[in-house]
């Protein structure tokens, strides 16, 4: 069962129906609830990361594990991964690596890390993480409030890109509490951490830490860069040091400086596809980064059989608010299997939100003008449509 509402919202209900849970409690349920969905855990099974993996084996061993090998990682590693996993009983481990191709091309001798390292993690880090995560609704991490920086105000579930959520089950643990756990549950340390490595990332950007340091002043040395990248801030994909954060835009903002409004049951937004849109005679014969389609209302949706899994988004057009076609073809497409985002473009007006909900579509795409006319508090009138929401009944 695909998880039900739109992200943000799930996002708020979850923190707030998990705020006094412990970190184990949180992942547990998290792994059950039907508003988080598919979901993997991401490990670079470094210093600390053995907590959570052994969280995910008391829960459910068969939990997809998603190691990234960047190909640059330390020996010790890359033996550590395999003990662990064994001695955890993990039964789903995927090694995730960069393209080769791509790899031959961008770092043929494998020295981009000396010039270039937020290309370097790009490479081999952010584009393979993302392809990995394709058909997962949510992805677990080990990240800290005390570990600083950009982390400082992490919750339980976070909305990444406004297509995924990320757990970070051990936000609120001080740093006794992961040794303490460790120690409790008698786990295996990584080796180098007593090489003095307290965080360990890939060998050539990793040094040792001097006592009285930073934990992860041994990762990138010298430099400003505090993240690898594979972290979502503000709807974009970060490839180097995190911005500071950005306000969210005003309402009247968005109306001044966009073309268009999405609308969705948490009122107006700018638009946050950057991928651009292809058509049924312009899809690319395999499957990209990311794919969206436009749709005409009269459209043929055999074109898309056997292609529906490697779509992200579908736009439907309204050429009038009169034409109700596309709440037609939104309805098949459901049904068909389509779980990606479907958006509704053009002509569609506030009293016929509620519908376009209950028809399959998670958000509308309206023109600035018509949303200056029509005010964010009547669409969020309308936005009361779960009361009589047949189709998700359909596609449970």
């Amino acid at each position: 069962m695909r998880p039900d509402g739109t992200l943000p919202s799930r996002v708020i209900d979850l923190n707030r129906c998990y705020a006094h849970h412990s970190a184990a409690d949180v992942l547990k349920h998290a792994l059950t609830d039907p508003q988080v969905g598919r979901t993997a855990l991401v490990s670079s099974f470094g210093a600390e990361s053995v907590v959570l993996l052994h969280m995910v084996a008391v829960a459910n061993p068969a939990t997809p594990i998603l190691f990234l090998d960047t190909e640059m990682l330390f020996p010790e590693t890359l033996d550590y991964q395999q003990s662990v996993a064994e001695r955890l009983g993990l039964t789903d481990v995927r090694i995730i690596r960069p393209d080769p191709e791509e790899a031959a091309v961008r770092d043929p001798q494998g020295l981009l890390h000396r010039t270039d390292t937020d290309a370097c993690c790009a490479l081999r880090k952010t584009a393979p993480l993302h392809e990995a995560l394709k058909g997962f609704d949510a992805w677990i991490t080990g990240r800290k409030r005390y570990q600083g920086g950009r982390r400082t105000d992490l919750e339980f579930f976070e909305a990444e890109l406004r297509v995924r959520i990320k757990i970070n089950p051990l936000t609120h643990w001080a740093p006794g509490d992961v040794q303490e756990y460790m120690l409790n549950n008698r786990l295996p340390r990584h080796p180098l951490v007593a090489q003095g490595y307290p965080s360990i990332g890939c060998a050539p950007c990793t040094s040792k830490v001097a006592k009285g340091e930073d934990p992860r002043a041994g990762r990138w040395r010298g430099s400003e860069k505090e993240e690898c990248g594979i972290h979502f801030v503000n709807g974009k994909v970060v490839r180097g040091p995190l911005p500071a954060p950005v306000e969210e835009p005003q309402k009247e903002d968005i109306m001044a400086t966009e073309d268009t409004v999405i609308v969705t049951d948490t009122g107006f937004g700018p638009e946050d596809w950057a991928h651009g849109f292809a058509t049924p005679n312009t899809l690319p014969a395999t499957a990209g980064a990311a794919l969206a389609v436009d749709l005409s209302p009269d459209a043929d949706l055999s074109v898309l059989d056997g292609r529906l899994e490697s779509i992200d988004m579908i736009r439907i057009d309204f050429p009038s608010f009169s034409d109700g076609r596309g709440f037609t073809l939104a309805r098949r497409l459901r049904l068909k299997g389509f779980h990606g985002r479907l958006r509704a473009k053009g002509h569609v007006i506030a009293d016929q939100y509620a519908m376009a909900r209950r028809s399959g579509f998670d958000e509308v795409e309206i023109a600035a003008e018509l949303a200056r006319r029509q005010t964010e508090d009547q669409w969020l009138a309308r936005a009361n449509w779960k009361a009589h929401d047949y189709q998700a009944r359909l596609r449970a």
